[in-house]
């Protein structure tokens, strides 16, 4: 483990693992389901955070506003999605072919945002971190990733994850400087798979345009009918 996860991870001040660089990331998923489970009874949320090789100034200054930013953000992110979506959609000539008819796409249910394409290790030093928050959404407090190009401001990131969780009951869970995982044990939790592609879609363009093959719509609703992990990356 580098002195600077040490550091990092007691920066938070709650109990944390460190997994080092290397580590089969299986381990890190099988404990981060553990400690959720744990959590439930301890007053506790988990978070899985890669250190990366841009992430160390990020996470040695994301813990000192998290009162803040939580106070800061407002119960708004059905809006604010809606928003979001209406202003990419005036930029598309057509909506309905936007969409597409497609029946089929790719279902997740492991994490990934933290493994190495090369070797399918854990690309740098990951924590574990179990922060005292009583909503999952106040991970981003903590946590406060955003505000920069097309990736939602840490605010409306709250009141967004604050709407998926009483609607579909997603949790965030990975986080790194540009990639952000939920874990939704329920998947869609009985709602429309179409709507929710166009809530992922308003939350970042790229799960659609550069994480699909085709690049429509339908094709990502199709893959989160069955998915429990929603990943997003912002380039």
């Amino acid at each position: 483990m580098e002195e600077t996860t040490k550091q990092i991870a007691e920066g938070f001040q709650c109990t944390y693992k460190v997994f080092e660089k290397g580590t089969a990331p299986e381990l890190v998923e099988q404990a981060y389901l553990a400690a959720l489970e744990r959590g439930r009874a301890e007053g506790f949320y988990p978070a899985i955070v890669s250190i990366g090789e841009y992430g160390a100034d990020w996470l040695e200054e994301a813990a000192a506003g998290a009162e803040g930013i939580i106070a800061g953000c407002e119960v708004n992110g059905k809006e604010i999605l809606e928003e979001r979506f209406q202003e990419y959609m005036e930029e598309a000539e057509d909506l309905d072919g936007y969409i597409g008819e497609e029946t089929e796409g790719e279902t997740v249910s492991h994490f990934s945002g933290y493994i190495s394409f090369h070797d399918r290790t854990l690309e740098s030093d990951t924590l574990l971190l179990e922060l005292p928050v009583k909503n999952p959404w106040e991970l981003i407090g903590y946590l406060p990733m955003g505000g920069w190009n097309e990736c939602p401001a840490p605010e409306d990131m709250i009141s967004i994850c604050k709407y998926w969780y009483e609607k579909y009951q997603a949790i965030p869970a990975v986080f790194t400087q540009d990639v952000m995982e939920f874990y939704a044990p329920k998947c869609l939790n009985g709602a429309d798979s179409l709507e929710a592609a166009k809530e992922h879609y308003a939350f970042c363009t790229d799960r659609v345009d550069q994480g699909t093959e085709t690049g429509l719509l339908s094709e990502l609703a199709a893959g989160l009918e069955h998915s429990t992990v929603w990943y997003f990356w912002w380039d």
